[in-house]
């Protein structure tokens, strides 16, 4: 091992005891508050762990994070396959961009809510009405970061590669592709962070089970430490498929730059 890559490495383990050491000041804070509040209001730490063991042993928790995970899931790709082939569209041709740029901007601005409302009124609450509203408020986003990166594509290799007379195909994948690869990582993982909100709100005004429907339960119900169990398990599951996922893909799909 080199000396750089031992001093990376050191940086990266101190990284992590700094995050640990981060996390657990932050429940040490929200203990003490718990207890010199002594309300329902802010149970403590200890209190939130029982609810969420409690909903786990029921097999309730699991249950309704895998239904809303589905749910992200679904919507994530049908938002990133639309909204990353129409950024490219907008990006490469300005015809285009131009025709579509007051859409674009009209439905960046329409609020979360006001689409999840239509699109119950007119699809029903069903399912499928659910993914559109929630892939409709993220498609934008989408679009907007693939539509930079596009633009900001190196055209003089694109040119090279047309000069030798690189199949289109290869020339796609090859040149053009891996130059947007850390826009569309961007836009993924923002696209995870809004994604599993929407759905939550989607889940609380029109659907009868998931991690959303059963917030609005706990809220009925004054049960703000199975609403704080939902939430941080769900929280935490959504942390693992960042650093588990979308981490080490970024490094993998990004590797070529360094």
């Amino acid at each position: 091992m080199t000396a750089t890559q031992a001093t990376l490495a050191a940086g990266g383990l101190n990284g992590r005891w700094l995050r640990l050491a981060s996390l657990a000041l932050f429940v040490l804070i929200w203990a003490v508050a718990a207890e010199l509040a002594q309300s329902r209001v802010l149970p403590t730490p200890w209190a939130v762990a029982e609810s969420m063991a409690h909903h786990i042993g029921q097999g309730s928790l699991l249950s309704d994070l895998a239904i809303t995970l589905g749910r992200v899931a679904v919507s994530f790709v049908v938002a990133m396959a639309i909204g990353v082939a129409l950024g490219m569209l907008m990006g490469s041709r300005e015809r285009l961009n131009q025709l579509l740029d007051g859409w674009l901007i009209l439905f960046l601005n329409v609020p979360a809510l006001v689409v999840i409302i239509l699109c119950y009124v007119w699809f029903g609450l069903t399912e499928t009405a659910a993914i559109i509203a929630v892939a409709v408020n993220k498609i934008p986003n989408v679009i907007v970061v693939m539509r930079e990166g596009t633009r900001a594509v190196a055209r003089d290799l694109l040119q090279v590669a047309q000069v030798f007379h690189v199949p289109p195909l290869r020339r796609f994948l090859v040149f053009f592709l891996p130059q947007l690869y850390p826009y569309i990582m961007a836009a993924a993982r923002n696209g995870i962070a809004l994604i599993w909100k929407i759905v939550l709100v989607v889940e609380l005004l029109g659907r009868s089970n998931g991690v959303g429907f059963q917030l609005s339960v706990f809220f009925q119900l004054f049960d703000i430490a199975g609403l704080l169990a939902y939430t941080l398990a769900f929280v935490a599951v959504m942390l693992t498929i960042e650093l588990a996922v979308l981490t080490p893909l970024e490094r993998r799909l990004t590797r070529w730059r360094t």
